[in-house]
């Protein structure tokens, strides 16, 4: 009889989470307590939230029910991990260590199922867009966190709703192409990790690519409280099998 296969890996991104959209939640939590607990690993590659202003927001109900919803993975014995996306990179090790999970640097480099894997959020590699690499480059900086952190909360929600709406405005002139990851960018990730495998989320545009034997591997968004509903996530089993699936 032939044994079947485990699920090494699950790999999500782009959810976007908020109280405001309590279905996509839902999803996600359904997602943690059906799918999750049966992986040996779980990936959270970025934009898990809608924004996060910065560690000293744990207490807040909606975010408490996320951070107790991914301890449960955890204490089940998953190893549970988090890349920071563009709109949660203050994530910090206070959500860690109550969340009961490691945060990552990008690009990490994992091997599992005999695949060389590169793991990373995406938006870095949108090079063509030039101003938002230029923002990326300032918020990732330490002094400008530290500086920022020490806002009070509330400044720091009302400068990114600002920031969040300034960004929507912008994307609405903008092209897909500029807004996608570039290809030079791609080739160059797959050059400095040695990786076989690309796996990222932040374009919304989800799909398998495959160029000269390696494949970059697109992570969807998940939307369940808008149209077109949509969600899902990348599974990779024990003997080297992808399989994207969707949400029920």
């Amino acid at each position: 009889m032939t044994t079947p296969a485990r699920i090494a890996a699950l790999f999500v991104s782009d959810l976007h989470l908020q109280a405001a959209h309590p279905r996509t939640a839902e999803a996600f939590f359904r997602f943690l307590a059906d799918r999750a607990v049966h992986a040996e690993q779980l990936y959270l590659l970025g934009d898990i939230f809608e924004y996060w202003a910065g560690d000293d927001d744990l207490a807040e109900p909606f975010h408490q029910t996320v951070i107790d919803a991914l301890r449960a993975v955890s204490d089940a014995g998953v190893r549970v991990y988090w890349l920071a996306g563009n709109r949660d990179f203050l994530v910090g090790q206070g959500f860690a260590d109550a969340a009961g999970l490691g945060l990552l640097a990008e690009p990490h480099v994992i091997e599992l199922g005999g695949k060389r894997i590169a793991l990373v959020h995406g938006d870095a590699q949108c090079t063509a867009d030039l101003k938002y690499m230029a923002f990326r480059a300032q918020v990732r900086d330490r002094e400008w966190q530290r500086h920022f952190l020490g806002m009070p909360l509330s400044q720091r929600k009302a400068i990114i709703a600002g920031l969040r709406e300034g960004s929507r405005e912008a994307q609405a002139g903008q092209s897909y192409e500029i807004m996608d990851v570039t290809p030079s960018a791609v080739d160059a990730l797959f050059d400095a990790t040695g990786a076989d495998v690309i796996v990222h989320g932040h374009t919304h545009r989800p799909g398998m690519h495959e160029v000269d034997g390696k494949v970059r591997y697109v992570l969807p968004d998940w939307e369940l409280d808008g149209e077109p509903l949509r969600g899902g996530w990348l599974e990779l089993d024990d003997r080297g099998r992808f399989t994207p699936r969707v949400v029920d």
